[in-house]
């Protein structure tokens, strides 16, 4: 779990700073550095599942408004077919920007609710 958790610290710290010119920065950066800060407490085998498990909510929900909003992914794949969301770095639609959004915290849900897991795994086999 350390290489797993250290691959997605580098990647969520560098997602992070590539938000400078996104239309809302401030809040992308702290979402991608909440995902960093899970996987370092990780690597460092500091346990904080309440934490993991509020993000992982947290996230959720905010993807569930992206998946439904009148720009979200559901517009992306009904209305305009699913085109390429990754062509060009500069967001041209915003139904591209929030699907981008979109995959971008459901990755950020997987990583923590494999910590998550994990961490329930190892506090089960301690007791």
């Amino acid at each position: 779990m350390k290489i797993f958790n250290f691959i997605f610290l580098i990647l969520f710290v560098i997602s992070a700073g590539l938000q400078y010119n996104d239309p809302d920065p401030a809040l992308w950066i702290l979402i991608y550095l909440f995902g960093a800060m899970i996987c370092f407490f990780a690597i460092r085998k500091k346990n904080y599942p309440r934490l993991t498990l509020a993000g992982i909510i947290l996230l959720f929900i905010y993807a569930l408004y992206l998946f439904f909003d009148k720009d979200g992914v559901l517009t992306w794949l009904t209305e305009h077919q699913a085109e390429n969301i990754a062509g060009s770095m500069k967001a041209s639609s915003p139904w591209i920007e929030e699907t981008r959004e979109f995959f971008g915290l459901t990755i950020l849900i997987s990583v923590l609710s494999i910590n998550f897991l994990s961490l329930k795994k190892e506090s089960k086999k301690d007791n």
